[in-house]
């Protein structure tokens, strides 16, 4: 049967609610699933659920799906809070130990430093392709679990190092692990909540950076007075941290769903509904068949090198601001031991800013986005500029700079947001989530190479590179809004989408069309 069936057709069949965006679509339950005929439904997840909620006539009520959107909260937000969480403090572990005894222990001179700081991000590189294709072909938490496994002994590892080359090692093999964390995050939260929760969410797992940065920051300030053990502050740091990851590797290859179809604390009812709400993003859940057209649509399309440009001036800042806050500070006057404390404002603070950003996001259904975006921004430039300009003797003045830095994060998660709103397509998803996170990795390397050692503390050429990024990134935000206002409209001029039509784009998002083949798709920035 064809989508245009007949009026007789439609009127004997009870019909459901489809919210897509803030429109109310009633969908013909015989029309959707002869839409989805001639599809492989074994590559897509949640079909056969989609195919059900079509055969039955399930009461759309927001109170109670608010209860349902309560239950994945307290059980998705806490496994995705804890493994970013967890992640980050992971990466600011070098940091952390920098202010102690590492450098000397295991004798590094000159550029060493920034050696290994960059190689973690080499690792990271050589990562991601293949970790973005494999978590859209596999059950994407056991994936991660096992990548959390490995990472954690890696780090535990990190203790018996003794000199140059060993670290080295260590580093780049710890970053092609952790390549498959931030997007299995990005995935698992786009198929469990809609266009408009996923902000929220999102803002809340990154903001985790911020809790790491402070726990990390007393975790390392007490294990920095651990003098009398065998083993130094620096590998002290390393193996407690190692094992707090394996014993949460463990924990979330327990608790973590591949998707709404087999997670466990839904019910099969609450599984419906779910899919029936994820479904109005127009994108379905996943596709698991890699598509080579949506690879080449990535490349031709501007909106993805818009946002992988930025990621880059992300990892810039990101990489030059992660592994030389302890010498900056030290740099400033201060001890090893307070430099490690004086860290604390600066995850206070980035928890807030992104916290509060996607506090916005959910409460608005206005396209912010890419507002948000520029303004997180605004604050870490300040601050760059501030290091740039104010004499060593502020040295206060200087720390508080510095505690602006880390909300790097916002701008991060808010390409991350903007990626899952508007670009559809699993493989053409997929190859963005590359570009963005090849761009942004060899951002990190960058940003940790141009922190030269003989112009610390004040890092000239580093501030410098820092600022441009920042400058950058604020330009193509603006461009980027541009771009996706002028989509819309040019979608829009032909003329007000009917029911049916936004029912064919819901449909189509299951038959994984990409945002330029499903011309009913709205971008949300």
């Amino acid at each position: 049967m064809s989508v245009n069936s007949s009026k007789e057709t439609r009127e004997q069949k009870e019909s459901i609610d489809i919210s897509v965006g803030n429109v109310e679509v009633s969908s013909d339950p015989l029309e959707a699933v002869a839409s989805l005929e001639g599809v492989d439904k074994s590559r897509i997840v949640g079909a056969d659920l989609f195919e059900e909620i079509i055969e039955e006539d399930l009461e759309r009520d927001d109170e109670d799906y608010a209860k349902i959107r309560r239950k994945i909260d307290r059980w998705m937000l806490p496994i995705l809070c804890c493994t970013y969480m967890l992640q980050f403090l992971d990466k600011l572990s070098l940091n952390y130990a920098s202010a102690y005894s590492l450098r000397e222990d295991l004798h590094l001179t000159g550029g060493d430093y920034g050696d290994i700081a960059a190689i973690f991000n080499a690792g990271y590189l050589v990562g991601c392709i293949p970790t973005i294709w494999v978590i859209q072909r596999v059950p994407v938490a056991k994936y991660t679990g096992c990548a959390l496994v490995i990472w954690a002994i890696l780090l535990i590892a990190h203790v018996g190092a003794r000199n140059y080359a060993d670290m080295m090692a260590l580093r780049f093999l710890l970053g092609v692990m952790e390549a498959s964390i931030s997007p299995s995050n990005m995935m698992m939260c786009g198929m469990f909540y809609n266009k408009r929760e996923q902000p929220f969410r999102m803002c809340t797992f990154l903001s985790m950076n911020g809790v790491a940065t402070m726990v990390g920051a007393l975790l390392a300030y007490g294990l920095g007075h651990s003098t009398n053990t065998t083993l130094r502050p620096w590998k002290l740091i390393f193996l407690v941290i190692g094992l707090i990851n394996f014993a949460w590797a463990l924990v979330f290859l327990y608790l973590a769903p591949d998707s709404p179809a087999n997670a466990r604390f839904l019910n099969h009812e609450e599984k419906l509904k779910v899919i029936k709400r994820v479904s109005k993003n127009q994108m379905g859940i996943k596709d698991t068949k890699f598509k080579i057209y949506q690879t080449y649509e990535a490349l031709k399309d501007l909106n993805v090198w818009i946002l992988a440009i930025i990621g880059l001036g992300c990892g810039v800042v990101n990489g030059g601001t992660s592994n030389f806050i302890s010498s900056l500070i030290r740099g400033f006057g201060f001890s090893g031991l307070n430099a490690t404390l004086l860290q604390l404002p600066t995850g206070a603070i980035e928890f807030v800013c992104v916290f509060a950003a996607g506090l916005i996001a959910i409460t608005t259904k206005k396209n912010i986005r890419t507002i948000l975006l520029f303004l997180l921004c605004i604050p870490t430039l300040a601050g760059l500029i501030g290091i740039h300009l104010i004499p060593l003797e502020h040295k206060w003045a200087l720390v508080g700079c510095c505690w602006l830095l880390y909300i790097i994060g916002g701008p991060v998660i808010m390409c991350w947001v903007l990626m899952n709103a508007t670009i559809a397509g699993s493989s053409k998803h997929s190859t963005a989530k590359i570009m963005w996170f090849l761009m942004y990795t060899s951002g990190n390397i960058v940003g940790s190479k141009i922190m030269y050692a003989n112009e610390a503390p004040k890092y000239i050429s580093g501030m410098k590179g820092l600022i441009g990024s920042y400058g950058g990134m604020m330009f193509l935000s603006i461009i980027y809004f541009a771009l996706m206002f002028f989509r819309n409209k040019s979608r829009n001029s032909k003329g007000p989408l009917t029911p049916e039509m936004e029912r064919e784009g819901i449909i189509n998002g299951f038959k994984d069309k990409t945002d330029f083949e499903n011309r009913y798709f709205r971008y949300a920035y």
